[in-house]
């Protein structure tokens, strides 16, 4: 299981899977490395009623409020803060997961863009040959986003957008939220018991 992993928040739409991922990791014993975009901190408004602090020190204690953990489990840097670990090959994280991914930010990492920090921690993270999982959320796409998919595909990143299932017969939004960060963590390799897998009995409702 990967011990380090870095996860942003871009500005599209899905803040709910960032968040309940977020949770799933600290909750897994994972340390977590947490950067987000000044549009993530609209979507999370928006989307969550939750109001993102622009420092990183005040959103590490926000978020270890709703979200406990081990001493040290949650980093949060600023999306310029270049000595931060994961802005080097010589500190890369075992993974990183941007989820939700704007079309803006997948763009900038197929092209191999670096120009913030969370640009250049995906580019680290193909360049050292770990997992890199972009979560992203549109709909219908266009030929340069497919095309830009494809490209980081063949670079070694994992698609992977948030299309939820029915056949666990989910009862309210929650669950589809979880059948999609149960697929993340499945790409991580870090256990859950988010849903019953494919074949397994179903739980009693």
């Amino acid at each position: 299981m990967p011990e380090t992993i870095c996860l942003a928040f871009t500005g599209a739409s899905g803040m709910p899977y960032g968040l309940r991922l977020l949770e799933c990791l600290l909750a897994a014993g994972c340390r977590v490395q947490l950067v987000y975009s000044q549009v993530a901190q609209i979507v999370a408004r928006q989307e969550m009623g939750i109001e993102l602090p622009a420092r990183a020190n005040e959103a590490r204690t926000l978020l270890q409020e709703r979200h406990p953990g081990l001493p040290g489990q949650l980093e949060v840097f600023g999306r310029e803060e270049w000595f931060a670990p994961v802005a080097s090959g010589s500190n890369p994280p075992d993974a990183m997961v941007v989820c939700p991914c704007s079309m803006g930010t997948l763009a900038a990492i197929a092209q191999g863009l670096a120009s913030k920090l969370i640009e250049r921690a995906a580019d680290v993270v193909l360049k050292e040959g770990r997992k890199l999982i972009l979560v992203p959320r549109e709909t219908p796409l266009s030929t340069i986003q497919l095309e830009n998919m494809l490209r980081l595909a063949r670079a070694g990143a994992v698609i992977l957008p948030p299309s939820p299932g029915f056949y666990h017969q989910p009862q309210q939004v929650a669950d589809l939220v979880d059948f999609v960060v149960a697929r993340i963590l499945d790409q991580l390799h870090v256990r859950h018991a988010l849903l019953p897998r494919w074949g397994d009995p179903a739980p009693d409702r």
